[in-house]
């Protein structure tokens, strides 16, 4: 009887070697090579500072991709004062090392509404959100102010330990002091409105019924297609929405869900 002959295991592809580290200077030129004028005229209109090359969510994507988590590189972007530069920084950082003194000065710098929450989350990410928020949500700046809201709202959908009393609390500053703050100032507290009645079904409903009593929040977007979100009905949406996916909160959805600060 003829011998069968034993086909060899197919050979295991090499693994690839680790793609080296970018450089600043390539960072730099890869985001300079990308900017577009028709994007810097868009995240101009939404207050975006100078300088800045206009790189677009999606190609930043793709950049944080490449480089992964890059702590160091972040850093230096960040010094660079460029607005593109800044928000690589923010998807690229490691949150556990960034010292209350680091999210302190990252929270001060100029930044746009659209991507100042990033630094929140980045707050809110690491073991110091309980340590900076009130004095952000207390700063003399306006700008500084609005970054303490968006770190209650981020601490809201992303902070699992913070007990619910804590976000009452806050609720009663919202509905206090909402109507006479600031124009950006609104904005920020109406969304931490809409994330607090997004944590629990009790601070759903206390939520609500602080929305009602707020009535319609006028905020001035400028030359931008913004509109600012009714709040009950966008934690009424919220709630169905993630319900139907089976949590059970819109606050334990986000949890399961890639942080804000890289998705988008």
């Amino acid at each position: 009887m003829p011998s069968r002959t034993k086909t060899a295991p197919p050979a295991k592809s090499a693994k690839p070697k680790s793609r080296p580290r970018m450089t600043l200077a390539e960072a730099m030129a890869a985001l300079e090579q990308a900017g577009s004028a028709q994007t810097r005229k868009t995240y101009a209109r939404h207050g975006a500072p100078e300088p800045m090359f206009g790189v677009s969510f999606a190609v930043l994507k793709t950049l944080m991709k490449r480089i992964g988590v890059d702590h160091e590189l972040a850093c230096a972007l960040w010094e660079t004062k460029n607005f593109d530069a800044r928000n690589l920084a923010v998807k690229i950082v490691d949150p556990a090392r960034m010292s209350p003194a680091d999210l302190d000065r990252w929270a001060q710098a100029p930044n746009a509404p659209m991507c100042g929450s990033y630094v929140a989350h980045l707050a809110v990410e690491g073991p110091h959100a309980r340590t900076l928020v009130d004095a952000w949500r207390r700063a003399p700046a306006e700008a500084q102010r609005c970054l303490g809201w968006s770190l209650v709202g981020a601490m809201a959908m992303c902070d699992a330990a913070t007990p619910d009393a804590w976000f009452a609390e806050r609720l009663a500053e919202i509905e206090k002091a909402l109507r006479a703050a600031p124009n950006a100032q609104r904005a920020a507290m109406n969304q931490a409105l809409i994330a607090i009645g997004c944590r629990s079904a009790s601070l759903r409903k206390s939520a609500a019924a602080a929305a009602q009593r707020i009535g319609t929040v006028e905020v001035d977007h400028g030359d931008t297609a913004c509109k600012t979100p009714d709040a009950a009905l966008s934690i009424d949406k919220a709630w169905a929405y993630s319900n139907a996916k089976g949590f059970a909160s819109p606050a334990e959805h986000e949890r399961s869900r890639e942080s804000m600060r890289t998705r988008c």
